[in-house]
């Protein structure tokens, strides 16, 4: 059997290695268009940074160490231009020649590349590869003004990383807020975080060129100077090489896959940032360009071609960034993507605290999380100085179990005062659920308030002094039992409850609740007003 893969990193290279481990006897050819074949590509910003010391420690695997360990034959600065799905051939230009290479199956993992967007393109800076780092890591040593276009991941994790070495860092973002995969509440508090570390961020930023002179222009005709532009932004599937081949891509380019990664064509296989395949929630095709899944679907097509017949049950794009100090996570869908898709769901927002608060060091978790009609998970958020990777994998792993929100109540995790709470954060969004589900609870986001609601801050008088919510009445809920009458008049009224969080709030709903009233807990509480206001 031989087996030709087109890239290498992470789909690429698992692929590779795990064939090896399965069929001793395969011949395996790997061709990479760069000249280093897995490298740590989600890495490259901490290297520019310094947190990485040695740009060797980037290097996972090298042609050398694949085929001493594995006999896999690996060609670097290898680019493959085209494939023919009937003759099954590849052409492949490798120092300005080109030949054919025959395969049985054929594992397609190109990756991305960055779309252009601006006429100058090929003399802007980018950070997708080892040459890019290399290129930056030069060019830093004189550059002390550094704009960089987009804040997503990369841009982001750049901006970071250029401000640990002294430079004077500024984010260009298109939309609303940082980080498509959050909510604008949630990726609010990683906004602060960045403009707390002195970079410049720049949201809805309508740039309209960018000079050779690194100046950038936007359609207001503001123009800012630097010495330097990275442009982080704009991503799309690598395969131009593939448009005549017959293997079927939609209509921005990725490969579409089946449940098994096969694509449209027999024995040709796709993994990794250049495909659609089924997603975990939905079932419909989406592109998920993480590199946890890419390595997943490279082993599974292993597995498969050697007849260990194995579906991929989809993605949920679970992922973590580092902002400093505070981290932001996020798994399944977010708002814009479930109204977009028209799912009916219920929203909880909470911010519980990271470990037992009587133990010193306790930081608050921000949390939103949302829920269909059957109470099954569709996603969920999380930032925090600490705890954050530990909620949003319990979150995942409760989403691939496809447990009911309420299920959360019940799991069991590890606690101690140092690490958790007793009843820890997934734990009260179950707590939350069940008491929704069970009739003893209402919830409302306070975006979602009717004009001329009536509402209620059970908070204390010093908490309301320094902030609430426009005509509010303050009657904390310690004296709530002594204070009814004051409420009378909205007998027959709903009232919108609400304290720092929502615990409070809670508590002094079912008071209310017990003695005649109809309630709302607005869900988060004050802490989550500024996303509001």
């Amino acid at each position: 059997m031989k087996v030709v893969i087109v890239g290498g990193v992470a789909g690429g290279a698992s692929a590779a290695a795990r064939l090896r481990r399965l069929d001793e006897d395969a011949k395996i050819i790997i061709f990479e268009r760069s000249h280093y074949v897995s490298y740590a590509n989600c890495g490259l910003p901490y290297y520019l940074g310094g947190i990485i010391k040695d740009e060797s420690d980037l290097l996972l695997e090298t042609a050398e160490s694949l085929y001493e360990r594995f006999r896999i034959d690996v060609r670097v600065d290898s680019e493959v231009i085209s494939v023919d799905i009937a003759n099954k051939t590849v052409t492949v230009k490798h120092a300005g020649h080109e030949y054919k290479e025959s395969y049985d199956h054929l594992i397609l993992a190109p990756g991305s590349t960055y779309r252009k967007l601006y006429a100058n393109e090929d003399k802007l800076a980018h950070l997708k590869n080892v040459e890019d780092v290399r290129y930056l890591k030069e060019a830093l040593v004189k550059a002390q003004k550094v704009a960089i276009i987009g804040g997503g991941f990369i841009g982001i994790e750049t901006a970071e990383n250029l401000r640990h070495i002294g430079k004077e860092v500024a984010i260009f973002e298109y939309a609303d807020h940082i980080l498509a995969n959050l909510d604008p509440d949630m990726a609010m508090y990683l906004e602060d975080e960045i403009r707390k570390n002195d970079i410049e961020l720049h949201l809805q930023a309508r740039i309209k060129e960018i000079s050779d002179e690194q100046n950038i222009t936007l359609e207001d005709g503001t123009v800012y100077d630097y010495d330097l532009v990275i442009v982080a932004a704009g991503v799309r599937a690598n395969t131009d090489f593939l448009k005549n081949s017959g293997i079927e891509l939609d209509e921005r380019g990725n490969i579409i896959t089946d449940e098994y990664m096969m694509t449209s064509a027999i024995d040709v296989w796709a993994c990794g940032d250049a495909t659609v395949s089924p997603h975990f929630i939905s079932g419909k095709l989406e592109n998920v360009a993480l590199a946890g899944p890419a390595n997943k679907q490279g082993r599974l097509i292993a597995d498969n071609i050697c007849g260990l017949k194995r579906a991929y049950d989809g993605s949920i794009g679970t992922s973590i960034i580092k902002v400093f100090d505070l981290a932001g996570a996020s798994t399944g869908y977010n708002t814009a993507r479930l109204r977009r898709d028209g799912y009916a769901f219920k929203t909880i927002c909470t911010h519980p605290s990271s470990h037992a608060t009587y133990y010193p060091g306790a930081k608050a978790l921000h949390i939103k999380l949302f829920y269909d009609e059957d109470h099954l998970i569709l996603g969920a958020q999380v930032v925090a100085k600490e705890g954050a990777d530990k909620f949003i994998d319990v979150i995942a792993t409760a989403i691939k179990a496809k447990m009911r929100v309420e299920d959360l109540s019940d799991l069991e995790l590890a606690y101690a005062p140092p690490f958790l709470s007793a009843k820890s954060p997934a734990n009260y969004l179950g707590f939350i659920a069940s008491n929704v589900f069970n009739g003893l609870e209402e919830l409302i986001l306070e975006n979602e308030l009717p004009e001329g609601a009536i509402i209620l801050d059970v908070r204390t008088k010093e908490e309301y002094d320094r902030g609430h919510l426009d005509n509010s009445i303050n009657i904390p809920v310690d004296e709530l039992r002594e204070r009814l009458d004051e409420l009378e008049m909205y007998k027959g009224d709903i009232i919108d409850v609400y304290c720092a969080v929502g615990i409070r709030a809670h508590i002094a709903s079912r008071i209310l609740i017990a003695k005649g009233y109809k309630t709302r807990n607005i869900t988060g509480g004050y802490s989550s007003h500024r996303a509001y206001s």
